[in-house]
């Protein structure tokens, strides 16, 4: 179900415009091969924040077919990105559609678990204020946000945006009414307690958002670390 009235979101969807062609393209591409990347909504939000922010450099996890990657950085000229997928699979096709969409230079992909490479990150990093990230986008596994919150969190400079996507499972987060299936029930557990978590003042200051799938958007203090 959409957690918004269906009606709604296609209205909202109507008024969608694709960065460029090569988006549009592999948008179409990814949704025909029913691989998920973000929504039109979501994708919308997050580029106005991202020409907000302005970030130097983005960390994302979970690359998929580099959709996100290539649209943050078709938005921004000058931001790098760092992206981690664990899938050797779409990996690759991630690789070639970077390839293609001429941005090698710029979006640095990482192939393994982001659990361990967020780490390896973080004990690179000799100065955080210089060398750090001023806005991570989390869109993997569901059941490790969490870990991915924290840990990514030690990589950001302050006053960082860390953004959150399909945090409310298709409202499977609000209500078990909306569960189809018993594995979802780790992954909607455990974002019911990474929500509240992350809207603890004392961790971030976090909006949850009814966009596309649910999105948080939280700004990191060195306050919260």
């Amino acid at each position: 179900m959409n957690i918004v009235n269906d009606k709604v979101t296609a209205y909202i969807d109507s008024l969608y415009q694709p960065v460029n062609e090569f988006l549009k393209d592999l948008r179409q591409s990814a949704e025909a091969d029913q691989i998920p990347i973000i929504l039109r909504d979501t994708e919308t939000l997050i580029l106005n924040l991202i020409r907000l922010k302005k970030p130097a450099r983005i960390l994302e996890i979970g690359t998929a077919v580099g959709y996100s990657s290539i649209c943050f950085a078709s938005a921004l000229p000058n931001v790098e990105i760092t992206s981690l997928e664990i899938n050797q699979a779409m990996y690759r096709i991630a690789s070639e559609n970077i390839e293609k969409a001429g941005l090698t230079h710029r979006i640095r992909l990482i192939l393994g678990d982001a659990r361990k490479n967020l780490k390896t990150l973080t004990a690179a990093i000799k100065n955080v204020e210089t060398e750090g990230y001023d806005m991570v986008f989390i869109d993997a596994a569901k059941s490790r946000y969490l870990e991915f919150f924290s840990e990514s969190s030690k990589l950001c400079k302050p006053e960082s945006v860390i953004i959150s996507d399909n945090v409310l499972l298709k409202a499977r987060t609000v209500s078990d009414e909306y569960i189809t299936d018993r594995r979802q029930k780790t992954s909607v557990r455990r974002m019911r307690e990474y929500l509240p978590h992350i809207t603890n003042p004392a961790v971030a200051d976090t909006s949850v958002l009814a966009v596309g799938d649910g999105v948080a958007v939280s700004i990191i203090n060195r306050r919260n670390l």
